[in-house]
């Protein structure tokens, strides 16, 4: 009995994951090195719908957008610049969007396969993360690399890196 009872459980607490729901909380980070010195801000306005369901990962689904209309620096100039054509031309394009493709187990992590647009550029990316029940919600926290020059940031620069490490933090309601 004790062991359907832990049954019933496991599943009802596990299948209450697998609907979708909206991200309450959530930061953006980027990070790359400019004049060999490490630099970057965050970018807020994150919205999206989470369906993370760790028993069904074929079933699972994460989109999200993030409004480039927020990056901050804090440099107020720098963060003019970053919203112009040669950098993220938020006129044209103010979100950037992150949409789940597969899924798998990496230990006791996640490796997300996701479409990652920016400035109307679709290209596939490699997410770890991870994710953990919270008392009222989940929490997903991941970090990946992207070049800039595949998304057309920046042009070409002899004092700005290329590589750009992106870090993210979402949570969900229960």
């Amino acid at each position: 009995m004790k062991k359907i009872i832990a049954i019933a459980l496991l599943i009802v607490s596990t299948g209450a994951f697998a609907q979708t729901k909206s991200i309450s909380k959530a930061k953006v980070s980027f990070e790359l090195k400019n004049l060999g010195i490490k630099t970057g801000g965050v970018i807020g306005g994150v919205q999206g719908n989470i369906n993370f369901d760790p028993i069904n990962l074929a079933g699972s689904k994460i989109d999200a957008t993030a409004d480039v209309n927020t990056i901050n620096t804090d440099n107020d100039m720098r963060d003019a610049h970053l919203k112009k054509a040669d950098y993220f031309d938020v006129e044209k394009y103010p979100k950037m969007n992150l949409s789940s493709i597969t899924f798998k187990k990496n230990g006791s992590s996640y490796v997300g396969q996701f479409n990652l647009t920016i400035k109307g550029i679709t290209k596939p990316v490699e997410v770890p993360f991870n994710y953990s029940a919270l008392a009222n919600g989940y929490f997903f926290k991941g970090i990946f690399k992207i070049n800039r020059k595949d998304f057309t940031i920046g042009g070409n620069s002899m004092t700005m890196g290329d590589d750009v490490t992106i870090t993210f933090e979402a949570e969900t309601a229960k």
